[in-house]
């Protein structure tokens, strides 16, 4: 008789190492690592695709990742070739920047003229969704539709 309570299988049975051999005898080859933002093909339509998009710091307008020394936000008017753009600005490193500084750069958001500046990139979902054909008039046609007789 048997000391557990209950007699089904579980992971406690000795069997569960005696697996069948398996026919084919060619070696797997190991699974490719899989980055999620690299688009594949076929691409399916419920998942969202990733790019990479420059944005400004203070109001989050779509920016062009080649920023000039006097380049402007167009909708707030901020410098973009300041720390607070940079991809190097970080708040908890000395003089708040990953690169070895000299000197410490301030104001942080007001255009200056480092050499190792590089645009802040970050990735995105590509969201959007296709506008409704004419609105809410065909979404009434549809209900209209569904209870004619």
């Amino acid at each position: 008789m048997s000391d557990r309570k209950y007699r089904q299988h579980g992971y406690q049975d000795d069997d569960r190492g005696h697996r069948p051999a398996r026919s084919d005898s060619a070696p797997r080859k190991p699974p490719e690592p899989r980055d999620p933002r690299i688009p594949r093909d076929p691409r399916v339509p419920n998942m969202p695709g990733f790019r990479e998009v420059f944005r400004c710091a203070r109001c989050g307008h779509l920016e062009s990742p080649s920023v000039a020394s006097l380049s402007k936000c167009g909708k707030c008017g901020v410098d973009l070739h300041a720390c607070i753009h940079c991809a190097s600005f970080d708040s908890g490193a000395r003089f708040e920047c990953r690169e070895t500084i000299p000197a410490r750069v301030s104001p942080k958001d007001t255009a200056n003229s480092c050499t190792l500046f590089g645009a802040r990139m970050q990735v995105e979902r590509e969201t959007g969704s296709t506008p409704a054909a004419s609105g809410t008039s065909s979404a009434k046609k549809a209900l209209d539709d569904l209870f004619k007789f």
